[in-house]
């Protein structure tokens, strides 16, 4: 008895092991099996997900159409435009510091904290609560809105360029062939689920395969090939088919948003992307001037260039008409000139002073030798090689341009409407807080930018009496400095002064070293710096607070300012200023310049010039 006990008893740990072996198959096969069951009914259009058309698969070999794992692909290509929104962000970011910056502010609330003057540190979370923020790199300011205001505060000049040479859509069967092509890969997915639907699941996907193999090589109606109003109608006709059967609305609903998210991403990277290039095309210099600059380098090294003993002395001369011009720009500086030259009445009393870098140096140095300006005087200098005093134990001498600032305002009045304004301001660098130091042996002197042009003679500003200001100068009242209060580091500050913009600015050097400016104006830099990093904002602060209450206001009829972003100027106040400014990134010599406004900058241009002729300049 005991034998057969213990004998009996040894099967039964392995009778339940087995079992629960057999169970435990028999569940990862339920699994195995649910898994795709799952899919196949599409159970899985609930989750979310960022594909296209996730087209479902039906348990039919025949209905199948082939997607290529459009899953991961999707998930491929999202993951791919995020990297290329982010590359291109940073791409922005990069090439921001030379262009127009952006400051969005509040006039009404100016007090602690708040965010209306621009941020300089890193704060900028708190602006988007109350106006805006300060972005000089393109990013997002503003919110989701998505009007043309917006766009400018975040792109600047490039929306105002798109929206002025927004094309009319011309290829209509394309644009309707494509939405044609939407609804259908919206609808297709629902309809393949329903076996007594398969023929017209078919014939859909028929459609969509030979609307997707005409739209991938065909971009313009004229290369659309014959026929394709039949291919058209034929799709319509499915498509009305398909919204006539009983098809699940949620499902297509999915759908359609999901294709209009697609669409949305895809649109607003490549605005992202028109915007990058745009700024690329801004801020690089075009093939002919880049081909002028080379040659006439070249030709100076060929010649001898000696300048005259008479125009020495000019050059030094307190009594002549003294203009001071920095650019890197050949035919800019060249522009200003002659335009200033040919409306002055003496231009034997005027002198002109360029400065450059040592890259552009012998270039410009070769073009004016070889071109005269009438009676008038040109010197250029090469701001690298000047040996001034105690200056270079501070810090190496380099040439800077004049900074070009976007404010762009809030305002609510008290009908509760809101209003945007933007200005443009330029405003002086580094290079020119230098001034009494290049020229020591002057008291007075005209900076003029290299984006202007003049239209009346500039003699009658040397007889302006500027009442012991230092700094003649257009100013723009719409930006004052109670605006910037919170970010101006003096606390003397006269929040009723208005900002001024240099263009033409009547500096009295006499006065300028009698209040020690230069030093006020580096003193100033290095403690912003100090305190809070340099940035692109530190010129703007110390250049208003450096000239507070040492600025005269010129007539406001002396400069036009704005025809570097601005298209809705008045063409008969162009022709009757004195002074043209195009201030804004739309330059007249770049091909993105506003074109109604071009032919008064080249008018100034010998079109005749060889080497102008050589480079395609004229062109």
């Amino acid at each position: 008895m005991k034998g057969g006990g213990v004998s009996a008893s040894y099967p039964l740990p392995a009778k339940r092991r087995w079992k629960g072996l057999v169970i435990a198959v028999l569940g990862l096969v339920f699994l195995s099996m649910l898994v795709p069951l799952v899919f196949l009914l599409g159970l899985h259009s609930g989750f979310h997900t960022t594909i296209g058309y996730g087209t479902e698969q039906r348990n039919s070999a025949t209905n199948r159409v082939r997607v290529y794992d459009q899953h991961n692909a999707a998930d491929t290509r999202n993951q791919s435009k995020v990297h290329q929104s982010t590359h291109m962000d940073d791409l922005i970011r990069r090439l921001a510091p030379t262009l127009p910056k952006v400051f969005v502010n509040n006039s009404v609330k100016h007090a602690g904290n708040d965010t209306n003057g621009f941020p300089m540190r890193a704060d900028l979370s708190k602006v988007k609560k109350n106006t805006g923020s300060l972005d000089t790199a393109g990013k997002n300011m503003m919110g989701a809105d998505e009007s043309e205001m917006i766009c400018e505060l975040k792109f600047g000049s490039y929306c105002l360029w798109r929206q002025e040479h927004k094309e009319d859509m011309k290829d209509s069967a394309v644009k309707r062939m494509k939405d044609l092509l939407f609804v259908a890969r919206a609808y297709y997915p629902s309809i393949a689920k329903f076996p007594e639907l398969d023929r017209l699941s078919h014939e859909l996907k028929q459609n969509i395969q030979d609307f997707e193999r005409v739209l991938s090589e065909t971009t313009t109606d004229k290369d659309l090939p014959p026929q394709i109003e039949k291919k058209i109608t034929r799709m319509e006709a499915a498509i009305a088919k398909a919204k006539s059967c009983p098809v699940d609305c949620n499902n297509v609903d999915k759908k359609f948003r999901q294709l209009v998210d697609l669409t949305e991403d895809e649109a607003n990277f490549h605005r992202k992307q028109s915007a990058f290039l745009y700024k690329l095309a801004v801020q690089t210099m075009p093939k002919s001037l880049h081909c002028l600059s080379m040659r006439l380098t070249v030709e100076y090294f060929r010649s001898s260039i000696d300048a005259e003993q008479a125009l020495v002395e000019k050059f030094v001369n307190p009594d002549l008409y003294h203009y001071v011009i920095f650019s890197r720009n050949i035919l800019a500086s060249s522009v200003v000139i002659n335009s200033t030259v040919l409306h002055a009445k003496e231009s034997k009393k005027h002198v002109f002073h360029l400065l450059t870098d040592r890259d552009n140096y012998f270039a410009m140095k070769f073009w004016f030798f070889r071109n005269k300006y009438g009676d008038s005087a040109v010197e250029v200098l090469n701001i690298e090689d000047l040996k001034l005093h105690n200056h270079h134990k501070v810090a190496p001498l380099h040439l800077s341009l004049a900074e070009e600032f976007r404010v762009s305002f809030r305002r609510v009045d008290k009908l509760t409407s809101t209003q945007i304004r933007t200005e443009y301001l330029s405003m002086f660098s580094h290079s020119h807080y230098l001034l009494p130091k290049i020229f020591p042996n002057l008291e007075k002197v005209v900076v003029l930018d290299d984006d202007i042009i003049v239209q009346r003679d500039l003699s009658v500003l040397w007889n302006i009496d500027m009442g012991g200001k230092v700094n003649g100068a257009m100013q723009s009242c719409a930006v004052k400095l109670f605006h910037l209060k919170a970010y101006l580091s003096s606390s003397s500050t006269d929040e009723k002064s208005c900002a001024w913009t240099s263009g033409v600015n009547i500096i009295d050097l006499f006065r300028w070293r009698t209040h020690n400016l230069t030093e006020t104006y580096q003193r100033m830099v290095h403690k912003m710096s100090r305190e809070e990093g340099l940035s692109e904002t530190t010129v703007l602060s110390a250049s208003l607070l450096t000239f507070q209450g040492l600025v005269y206001a010129l007539e406001d009829s002396w400069i036009l300012s704005g025809l570097g972003h601005n298209y809705g100027m008045d063409l008969e106040a162009l022709k009757t200023s004195a002074v043209l400014h195009f201030d804004g990134s739309m330059k007249p010599w770049l091909e993105l310049g506003i074109p109604k406004y071009k032919s008064f900058w080249r008018k100034f241009l010998n079109q005749q010039n060889q080497f102008l002729n050589d480079c395609n300049v004229n062109q």
